[in-house]
């Protein structure tokens, strides 16, 4: 066909055949989502449909958080152990606690050896009236051995780290006696030093 300049109908049909057909299978075949359907299907329920399924999952979290912070005090990895445990005054009562001789750390041990003997020889009352004035002597000694520690850590941890550490909601002094009269081997976080001597600086 001839084309003629001055025929708007040859023109339309020149612009018709310079655009190519899309093939059938570049086509959505279907039709475009609305903007309200397709912000439902992004929406998630601030309640879960399974509760007993969200609870038992949220509870194998925390177990398994607990489980990974208990390795790390039994082996003494203090970067993973709980934020508690990392503050830097009590990796500090810690070792200051695990590097002297603490009484109170044998008081069990010698308790059960006095039970064991006020059980075998509760019928003769010089055995009896000894071994309770050597248990509570030693509670004695023991009690008076953590006060003084307590004393002179307190003065190191406030000349380290200010009155922060020793607050009365920082319960260090709880934390350092409880560890005190704990066997040392069993102590939790793991004492960093195998032997007692090492002082923290």
């Amino acid at each position: 066909m001839v084309w003629n300049p001055f025929k708007k109908g040859d023109a339309a049909e020149t612009a018709q055949d310079a655009v190519p057909e899309q093939p059938a299978s570049q086509s959505k075949g279907r039709p475009t989502p609305k903007r309200k359907d397709a912000q439902k299907q992004n929406l998630r329920p601030l309640v879960p449909t399974d509760r007993k399924a969200s609870a038992k999952a949220a509870r194998e979290r925390v177990r398994k958080r607990e489980d990974a912070e208990y390795e790390a005090m039994r082996t003494g990895d203090t970067a993973h152990m709980p934020r508690a445990e990392r503050l830097p005054w009590r990796i500090y009562i810690r070792d200051y606690v695990d590097a002297r001789f603490n009484l109170g750390e044998f008081f069990i041990p010698v308790a059960g050896v006095v039970l064991i003997c006020m059980l075998f020889f509760g019928s003769m009352p010089a055995v009896l009236l000894g071994s309770t004035i050597a248990l509570y002597g030693y509670l004695f000694a023991a009690i008076i051995d953590v006060v003084f520690m307590w004393r002179k850590l307190k003065r190191k941890l406030i000349d380290k780290y200010g009155e922060q550490a020793v607050a009365r909601g920082s319960r260090s002094a709880t934390y350092a006696w409880s560890r005190a009269i704990q066997i040392r081997r069993f102590r939790l976080p793991k004492p960093r030093h195998a032997k007692r001597g090492h002082w923290p600086e």
